[in-house]
């Protein structure tokens, strides 16, 4: 090429052929106008990431490519990273060019322990072979922490306990698809019994130091599973420069986990005013409430009653940040939490450094259950007598228990925290009709499977460590003659493979490959044991390390079942 004197500068290279678009996917103008809608004047911010994510999909009912990129546009992020974080989640359901939307009608049906005792099976079977799938889709589900009822299933966000074909097809005729508020007490019934009296007092003139006391010799220790001194945590927080944030964890997803909905559906400022005190105990800037997406009616009462509480000037509008999860079980790990709360795929950070020095944005974090701040609005009302007064077995405290698979009665049950599995079941009302005690998960599926004959052991924090299993989030499930502890364990282990987040591969192979060994006639104890042990030593956080439970556990105590 050669240079033209009479133009300077240019060329003679032909014909331009710039682009005159970006590549790649191209912003469609409908797409993106309706996304502006959904969006309207709320802040681009990229942690808000899936709070955008589900208005697109409660608007449209699936995440469609247009809409993955206006949202890149308006987040001013590549559509690599809006399809990364959309495509973990089991609530969004990602819809390419060319690829049929779903159905408007979704039906999850619950297939976890108590759900699958309780013919969660034969339920979807029935509801797949008579529905119309153009109309309706039939899914499973994992827990959706309402075992108490099994078997349970979701029409939009309508729960139908104890669910039947026939409810589910008067639900459907009469348009319910929407949520159903419980009674629960509001924010004047509890101003008027005194609540937010000790909130108040300790803001005026409470010295931190000794609510920290006061938790720490009422024996408060967390209960969303880990079993962490509860007061301690706020020191850790406070020696860290802020700002400081709190994030409460009420995603429950352990299946056989019903505790924390109980207390939300019921008396929800209790729990908010324990969050504020601890809030308030470390300076907290902000209040993060991550709340599983399977409790949009708890999603609901939150909504209704935090605006109670700015408009009662009891905190400032934003104060309390609710954060809706979208069905993954790993973000009931603290630091999975936190990435979910930034608006990034749920998967757990390497440790350290600990969220209590690096959290949310990277900013020391206090991480709280749900229960456990509602002990700590009990404990700074009516003292540390509430918990530290009651002894049974030489345990100290209370637990809240929840109950499900063959008993008379499922339900919640707060009892001594030294209470054996027969008094748990004895609170139940005993055995369901018909059912012989067999065996019990003790605290959900990463506990395993204990046998009947272990019946003298108190249901506590460290004492079933020496038996291969532990009490987590307190979820029984009690298992009768008629079940199979294999089948059990075969559903526990499915549970882990399809909630692993993929992250490391000991526990996304190692699970996979659990199923497909227990699906066997006759199990390869040998092996079992080696990929179980690898599990345990090489994941990176509990998910992979105790998804072996079930399989140790039931080698060990139903030898002649696998």
């Amino acid at each position: 090429m050669a240079l033209d004197e009479s133009k300077k500068g240019i060329w003679k290279s032909g014909k331009g052929k710039g682009r005159h678009v970006p590549k790649g996917r191209q912003l469609d103008d409908e797409a993106h106008a309706e996304v502006l809608a959904l969006l309207g004047d709320q802040p681009r911010r990229r942690d808000l990431l899936i709070e955008f994510l589900h208005l697109v999909q409660d608007a449209y009912g699936h995440l469609s490519a247009a809409h993955i990129r206006a949202l890149a546009e308006e987040l001013r992020i590549g559509q690599a990273e809006v399809y990364e974080v959309a495509s973990f989640y089991a609530h969004f359901d990602v819809v390419r060019e060319g690829e049929t939307p779903p159905p408007a009608l979704t039906i999850r049906v619950c297939d976890s322990l108590s759900c699958e005792l309780a013919g969660a099976q034969q339920l979807k079977a029935a509801l797949e072979e008579g529905m119309d799938p153009a109309e309706v889709r039939v899914v499973r589900a994992p827990c959706m922490g309402r075992c108490d009822t099994a078997p349970v299933l979701e029409i939009g966000h309508n729960h139908i306990d104890h669910a039947t074909v026939e409810k589910v097809e008067a639900a459907i005729a009469a348009g319910d698809t929407h949520t159903h508020l419980p009674d629960y007490e509001d924010y004047d019934a509890y101003v008027g019994s005194g609540g937010y009296e000790t909130l108040r007092a300790l803001r005026e003139g409470g010295d931190w130091e000794a609510v920290q006391d006061t938790v720490l010799e009422a024996g408060l220790r967390g209960l969303g599973g880990a079993g962490f001194p509860s007061g301690k945590k706020w020191g850790f927080v406070r020696m860290n420069e802020g700002p400081r944030y709190l994030a409460v964890n009420g995603d429950e997803g352990e299946p056989g986990t019903f505790k924390d909905r109980y207390y939300l559906e019921r008396v929800p400022h209790v729990f908010l005013e324990g969050m504020l005190i601890a809030a308030w105990a470390v300076e907290a800037e902000t209040a993060f409430i991550y709340m599983r997406d399977e409790y949009p009616a708890v999603l609901e009462i939150l909504r209704r009653e935090i605006a109670a509480l700015e408009a009662a000037g009891i905190v400032e509008p934003g104060y309390i940040d609710l954060r809706r999860g979208a069905g993954a079980y790993i973000c009931g790990e603290e630091s999975a939490m936190i990435e979910s709360i930034e608006g990034k795929r749920g998967e757990p950070r390497h440790r350290p450094p600990f969220v209590a020095q690096v959290g949310i944005f990277g900013q020391p974090t206090l991480v709280h259950n749900v229960e456990t701040l509602y002990w700590v609005s009990k404990i700074c009302r009516e003292g540390p007598e509430v918990l530290n007064s009651v002894e049974k077995n030489g345990r100290k405290g209370l637990r809240s228990y929840s109950v499900s698979g063959r008993v008379a009665e499922p339900g919640v049950y707060l009892l001594p925290a030294g209470s054996t599995i027969m008094d748990i079941i004895e609170a139940a009302g005993g055995m369901a009709e018909g059912h012989a005690f067999k065996a019990y998960q003790p605290g959900g599926p990463s506990s395993g499977l204990l046998p009947a004959s272990i019946n003298d052991v108190p249901l506590d924090f460290d004492t079933l460590q020496p038996l291969g299993s532990f009490i987590g989030s307190a979820a029984v499930v009690v298992l009768s003659e008629q079940d199979s502890a294999k089948e059990a364990a075969l559903n526990m282990l499915r549970f882990f493979e399809d909630e692993s987040c993929g992250q490391c591969t000991p526990c996304r192979v190692g699970c996979e490959k659990a199923v497909k060994l227990m699906q066997a006639d006759r199990w390869d104890q040998g092996l079992l044991e080696e990929l179980s042990q690898a599990m345990v030593d090489a994941s990176i956080c509990g998910l992979g390390q105790a998804a072996p439970n079930p399989i140790r556990l039931t080698m060990k105590h139903f030898a002649d079942e696998v």
